[in-house]
């Protein structure tokens, strides 16, 4: 499958992306010459970051930047600062983004990009120091009609305002559309950064009016309680939903009788508190204990690779949404689908972002701002409609979820292609 691939691809996260469209294409009646082209990244590029840190001395940082698919449009992906970013995990976030941009039927192929550094043992101006010096480097790769960066795992608002700065010191002039997700004071949208969160919770609401359940009488669990999870679990509990445990990298928080969210909210802005820090919520409670709670929603919003084969079978919510990327193994996937586990994709279901950084990038392009209601209503018939359309095409093909929305989600780039044809 992946045996002649580049070492470099040779990744968990990498194969995973890799298996899931195997098992979609056998489905498909896909040119094996389209095949073997949207297994690999249409372009990589890896560079060296040297930095002066505030001690006077030069650090070496290993950045990267990907693209899957150009067919359809300019390539669309975030910038994520991670100790273990690397080529393999960037190239398989870059196939997702293809997949999820078609889904979303947005003008876009994937992309992605990262530096492996902890961003949060860097200063100020040693993290702004990285990003410039990342961006020049990627320089070549980069333009509102090549390929749009956007925030990810480490990196923020700021970053993204670095990274839109850096691009127009070295074209001369502003360019605002060349990345989404940055300060609505130059060019941002209103709507941006909770978009992620807030279309995890539109597809939720979906979720649980096809299926007949009320909001007041859900129970929900949220492991990962960065922008993605937080913001889901605040929207969710202002919709009545009862939120039973959330958690960060630390550990998590358990209230059987629903956690006080604005409250926690509060504190961890105004405080340098970890979530399991909090016991005056709720009671501490580790990661793996958290995925294993009897809920009727699990939210994984952390990272990749969560719901293994080794806990698949202790896993007890009726419902999984995947907030994160990748959250979910192949073998644990067959799992889920034998106990009847209904699994919403993370192609579909954290689709928000890049929705609304696509409204973004229109914004820029016409100079013309639209009001947050706008986005928010707009976000929501973007990603239930498509949540329908994937529901729909896997009860009449008995399909999982994920497979079909997959099935989607290449289609649109196979046709691409196809009307496209091949050059020279």
């Amino acid at each position: 499958m992946t045996n002649d691939l580049a070492p470099e691809f040779n990744h968990p996260t990498f194969r995973l992306a890799v298996a899931q469209f195997d098992e979609a294409a056998h489905h498909m009646n896909l040119d094996s010459g389209l095949l073997e082209r949207l297994k690999a990244p249409q372009r990589s590029l890896c560079v060296s970051i040297p930095v002066r840190m505030d001690n006077g001395q030069v650090q070496v940082f290993r950045g990267y930047r990907v693209h899957h698919d150009v067919a359809r449009g300019p390539t669309k992906g975030g910038i994520r600062y991670h100790p273990d970013v690397s080529l393999g995990e960037v190239a398989a976030l870059a196939m997702w983004m293809t997949w999820k941009t078609a889904l979303a039927g947005l003008p876009f192929g994937g992309a992605k990009g990262g530096v492996a550094v902890n961003p949060s043992m860097l200063s100020a101006a040693e993290l702004e120091g990285v990003t410039r010096r990342y961006i020049a480097e990627i320089f070549p790769l980069l333009g509102p009609d090549k390929d749009i960066p956007a925030p990810d795992i480490g990196t923020n608002q700021q970053v993204m305002g670095w990274v839109m700065d850096t691009y127009s010191q070295q074209v001369g002039y502003t360019v605002r559309g060349m990345v989404t997700g940055k300060p609505i004071s130059i060019g941002g949208t209103l709507g941006r950064e909770e978009a992620t969160g807030r279309g995890v919770v539109d597809v939720t609401l979906e979720v649980l009016r096809n299926f007949g359940l009320s909001t007041s009488d859900t129970t929900v669990v949220i492991q990962g309680f960065g922008n993605v999870g937080s913001h889901t679990a605040r929207i969710l509990h202002q919709e009545g939903v009862k939120i039973l445990a959330i958690s960060d990298q630390l550990g998590g928080l358990y209230n059987k009788k629903g956690l006080d969210i604005p409250g926690i909210l509060s504190h961890l802005a105004t405080e340098k508190a970890s979530v399991p820090s909090l016991t005056q919520f709720g009671e501490p409670i580790s990661n793996e204990e958290l995925l294993m709670l009897p809920c009727h929603v699990l939210i994984p919003a952390a990272v990749s690779e969560q719901i293994t084969v080794n806990n698949a079978s202790g896993i007890q919510c009726q419902y999984l949404i995947e907030a994160a990327n990748g959250p979910t193994t192949l073998e644990a996937d067959a799992i889920l689908r034998e106990r009847g586990i209904f699994v919403v994709p993370d192609i579909l279901a954290n689709a928000g972002g890049v929705i609304v950084s696509y409204f973004e990038w229109v914004q820029d392009a016409q100079r013309f701002s639209w009001q947050e209601s706008d986005i928010h209503s707009r976000l929501k018939n973007i990603i239930t409609v498509a949540f329908h359309r994937i529901l729909k095409h896997a009860e009449e093909k008995k399909l999982t979820m994920r497979t079909a929305a997959l099935i989607a989600g290449i289609q649109e780039v196979a046709q691409a292609h196809q009307c496209r044809g091949l050059y020279p």
